[in-house]
């Protein structure tokens, strides 16, 4: 006569058998409930701050929409993230039109030591981000290398004063910050391409241009378009590079939130403004990949 625990099991496996998709539930079930535990209560916990505000005594609290209000009536708030949305987008752009080179010739000039070469472009991030912004302070500084060098050279006779605390330093420095998180998931695409589709193009009469134009883009869009996500959605919310390298010109809306939570110790605001902005990056992200989706349709 066979135990319980053997029926239970007998069960179990004739019911995986049965749904299999339940196999993979059951084996996702740790990381599901991580992400739970992890990201869904914190930010149930974040959304339902940003509904406070504090009634007069810090004991007492009332539900109102009176932070986002305040949010949409500062006209400043508004270009901060507007603002941010733009240089995330520029930063993705420029980090990715960087990046692909260096996948590229990883992935098809490269045929000894590859792993030698990934390890070198990880190496920066062998230091701290902090160290590494510092860095590009100090050679965009006043009297940084850039400015010492130009005019060691003679080229210019004063140190440039607008290569550093504006959008332009904010851009190159998170483009650098960020480049290995784009040039992986390229190098990845490319190195999947099967080699045979362009010696068929090139047998077919196209030159090196134009076959990685049709052939080689193409199919490593879906890497490009990972960077491009995995490069804008995090730099949306930095505020260590903007305060850094930015200066008032160049303050994003990471800057916000983080006084919103520091310096004026208003979480209720603080955690409206981070609802605002994750709601603004998922409809963006959702625009972006609707508009891929397009054009690969018109493209196929």
């Amino acid at each position: 006569m066979k135990s319980s625990t053997d029926k239970t099991s007998l069960s179990a496996m004739s019911l995986w058998r049965r749904y299999p998709a339940l196999k993979g539930y059951a084996l996702a079930s740790p990381a599901i409930l991580l992400m739970i535990v992890a990201l869904v209560s914190p930010f149930l916990l974040l959304a339902g701050t940003s509904f406070k505000i504090e009634t007069g005594s810090s004991d007492e609290w009332m539900l109102s929409l009176a932070n986002y209000e305040f949010f949409f009536e500062k006209s400043h708030y508004v270009n901060t993230l507007v603002r941010s949305i733009f240089i995330s987008t520029l930063v993705a752009l420029v980090t990715v039109l960087l990046a692909y080179p260096a996948a590229y010739f990883i992935a098809f000039h490269v045929h000894e030591n590859k792993m030698l070469w990934l390890i070198m472009i990880t190496l920066p991030f062998w230091t701290s981000y902090l160290l590494r912004v510092f860095s590009w302070k100090l050679i965009l500084g006043y009297n940084g290398f850039i400015n010492s060098g130009l005019m060691w050279l003679d080229l210019i006779k004063q140190p440039l004063d607008f290569i550093l605390y504006n959008t332009n330093a904010v851009i190159l420095t998170l483009a650098h910050a960020w480049a290995a998180f784009a040039i992986l998931p390229i190098y990845v695409s490319l190195q999947k391409i099967d080699k045979s589709l362009i010696e068929a193009a090139h047998d077919l009469g196209e030159n090196k241009i134009y076959s990685f134009l049709r052939v080689t883009l193409p199919l490593s869009m879906p890497g490009v378009v990972a960077a491009l996500l995995l490069v804008f959605i995090p730099t949306v919310g930095d505020y260590v590079t903007p305060k850094l390298v930015g200066g008032p010109k160049g303050l994003m809306i990471g800057n916000l939130i983080q006084s919103a939570f520091g310096r004026l110790d208003n979480w209720p605001l603080g955690a409206a403004i981070s609802i605002i902005s994750m709601i603004t990056v998922t409809f963006a992200v959702c625009l972006f990949l609707l508009g891929i989706n397009r054009v690969r349709k018109v493209l196929i």
